[in-house]
């Protein structure tokens, strides 16, 4: 028989992101972010090859970055509301854990699974941060797509990119809930 954990299940049912634009201060320290961090790391890992790692971004990285965006935004060209929308991702926030994808050579576990370990490891790590009484929420955005903001920005080598930004930080707001999938239209029942 199962062993159920009902605290668990009922905060997964009932868990919801907060908008990054709500979090303010107090943010997690090192010492309330290290049990965070080490929940995502436990995330599934398909040949135990640590597909991924973290840069935790703090204020001051966070404003270096929002100047990165416009020299960016600019360079590709995008709209100038575009631009102040991705400044305003870095200039409202205090505290973001970037979680980098780290590809690895294996010739037994394809690179798609190494992206979904390192989607799964966003989750976790937002779902982390939730459970431990912070808002957080999971964004990118399309300057961290790009490989000079990337590179530049975050250090990333040729072969990395950013799966994810968790913005981790005291909520100001609960937003109400959103609309759910209808699970009946998004499933398949398999017998044989």
């Amino acid at each position: 028989m199962p062993d159920p954990n009902p605290a668990a299940m009922e905060f997964l049912l009932n868990r919801r992101s907060r908008p990054a634009k709500t979090l303010t201060t107090p943010v997690p320290d090192r010492a309330a972010l290290m049990p965070i961090l080490t929940a995502a790391a436990r995330s599934p890992d398909h040949g135990k090859l640590e597909p991924w790692r973290f840069i935790v971004l703090e204020r001051g990285a966070l404003l270096r970055l929002a100047g990165q965006v416009d020299e960016c935004g600019e360079r590709l060209g995008k709209p100038p509301e575009d631009i102040a929308k991705a400044r305003a991702q870095y200039t409202d926030a205090h505290l973001a854990v970037a979680v980098v994808e780290v590809q690895k050579p294996s010739g037994k576990i394809p690179l798609l699974e190494q992206t979904y370990s390192a989607g799964a490891v966003c989750l976790a790590l937002l779902n982390a941060a939730l459970a431990s009484g912070w808002g957080a929420n999971w964004l990118t955005g399309w300057a961290v797509h790009d490989r000079d903001f990337a590179e530049t920005g975050f250090g990333l080598d040729a072969g990395e990119r950013i799966a994810g930004l968790i913005h981790i930080g005291t909520e100001t707001s609960a937003p109400p809930d959103r609309p759910r999938p209808n699970l009946d239209a998004i499933t398949t029942w398999v017998s044989e």
